[in-house]
């Protein structure tokens, strides 16, 4: 049995029927040239046919009174891959718009606790030709960088590879093993919180280092709680979902970002803040003369971890929405993040967590209790996931897109996340379908967003 961390139980704990804590991918692939027409049958065939299963596929919540009732994960002993893992259609005329829609309600459904906390679709129907793969893991389970791990683990370089073991089988377990201590008496527990007052003091420096920077204009600092005005993104949220989801050029990006100075995720930052602030003067009631804030998640999970749970910490974002120049607007996103940074960067992977908690506590507890509707602690969620940079393939079809949908909240009714894949950014928008209108406008003004700093760079588009 593997005991949850106080972040991971935290998840479970909050959760409700309107806030479903649940992360997600759509993967879409293009079957390989000699794909018959029995070709996606099969492969779910080859999907549900392994016997020997896998952590933390076959992992469920279990209370062991012999641990103080603490939630742990335990193997599931009636575990069964054929309701995990499951095959659909899309009707016609099989659009990225029926996918996205059918993506949308799968991704708005509870997780069953009694089984593993997690879904597999394989979906077909799509008149391009493709055929998708939309997978959602509990975020007790594992974060989204260890799910764009495991994913990836069934996946190839090659395209001749054919019966890579898939990610949920014993086939595809690492030779090398994590044993987890038995225990979690009280004995165990006070170990556990005397262990964590060695990082206090690093703790305490990096709360002075950014409580000093609260002295410095707001446009040249992070952002932090409250600071965010309200607005349409911020509304109490229901179960519905809307996802929508596109894909631009790494070159494109990197074009735009080299003469300002500026990394990937600013040019990210930038384009999601020029789309909220288009988004708002159309539709949401005008743009808000203080700027939109955004929590944006840091992985500080080390390049070799292998176990699955959470390792990441977050950082307030002011994203110059009252500014109408895309460049100084940049300019603003540049400084925050930076800011928010420095604080962090030279912490230990323990201390960033305690950092963590105590910096998004605030944040989160207003969302989490259905308060952030009153007082916004902050706008949106805006993460960039790094993925793999080389092409991969699924038993030869080659992957074509690969698009997060993560989790919205009370108060924070839309969750921008962007995975980088073989050359691409490929981004995915999730927000509550009830509280939110025509979120697909936002794809729309993404590009918008990109276009303005094209623009700004004198860069001329072939």
């Amino acid at each position: 049995m593997r005991p949850l961390s106080p972040l991971d139980a935290g998840f479970l704990s909050v959760e409700s029927r309107e806030m479903p804590m649940h992360v997600g991918s759509l993967l879409l692939f293009r079957p390989p040239p000699e794909a018959e027409p029995g070709y996606l049958r099969d492969l779910y065939a080859d999907f549900v046919a392994p016997r020997e299963y896998r952590a933390p596929f076959n992992q469920k919540l279990t209370h062991p009174l012999a641990r103080v009732g603490m939630p742990h994960w335990g193997e599931d002993d009636a575990f069964d891959i054929e309701y995990h893992m499951r095959h659909s259609a899309l009707p016609s005329p099989g659009r990225y718009r029926e996918l996205f829609v059918l993506v949308s309600r799968l991704h708005g459904t509870l997780l069953d606790r009694s089984r593993a906390l997690w879904e597999i679709y394989l979906i077909e129907g799509l008149k391009s030709g493709q055929f998708a793969l939309y997978a959602k893991f509990h975020h007790g389970l594992i974060d989204g960088i260890a799910g764009m791990r495991l994913l990836q683990s069934s996946l190839s370089k090659d395209p001749e590879a054919r019966h890579v073991p898939y990610a949920w089988t014993k086939a595809a377990e690492r030779q090398r093993t994590r044993e987890v201590s038995p225990k979690l008496t009280l004995e165990a527990i006070g170990e556990m919180l005397q262990s964590q007052l060695g990082v206090i003091p690093g703790v305490g420096r990096a709360m002075v280092k950014a409580l000093a920077s609260l002295q410095r204009p707001a446009d040249s600092r992070m952002a932090f709680p409250f600071e965010a005005p309200r607005s349409v993104l911020n509304p109490r949220i229901t179960g519905a979902r809307r996802f929508v989801a596109q894909s631009y050029a790494l070159d494109r990006i990197n074009r735009t970002r080299a003469p300002f100075g500026a990394t990937v995720n600013d040019i990210v930052l930038a384009m999601c803040a020029s789309a909220l602030r288009r988004y708002l003067a159309e539709l949401g009631g005008g743009v808000p003369p203080k700027p939109l804030t955004a929590m944006a998640p840091v992985s500080v999970r080390p390049r070799d971890g292998e176990e699955f749970g959470n390792a990441v910490s977050a950082v307030l974002v002011n994203l110059g929405t009252h500014i109408e120049d895309p460049v100084k607007r940049l300019e603003t996103i540049q400084r925050s993040i930076n800011d928010a940074r420095s604080v962090i960067k030279e912490l230990s992977l323990s201390e960033v967590m305690l950092y963590t908690i105590l910096v998004a506590g605030p944040v989160m507890a207003p969302a989490l209790l259905g308060l952030g509707a009153v007082l916004p602690p902050t706008n949106v969620v805006i993460s960039n996931v790094p993925g793999p940079q080389e092409t991969l393939y699924l038993n030869g079809a080659k992957l074509e897109g690969m698009y997060p949908a993560s989790i919205v909240f009370h108060g924070m009714a839309v969750n921008i996340t962007v995975t980088s894949y073989a050359g691409s950014l490929d981004f995915g928008i999730v927000a509550c379908r009830k509280s939110v209108p025509r979120v697909q406008r936002i794809i729309d003004f993404l590009e918008d967003g990109l276009m303005e700093l094209e623009q700004a760079a004198g860069i001329r588009r072939t």
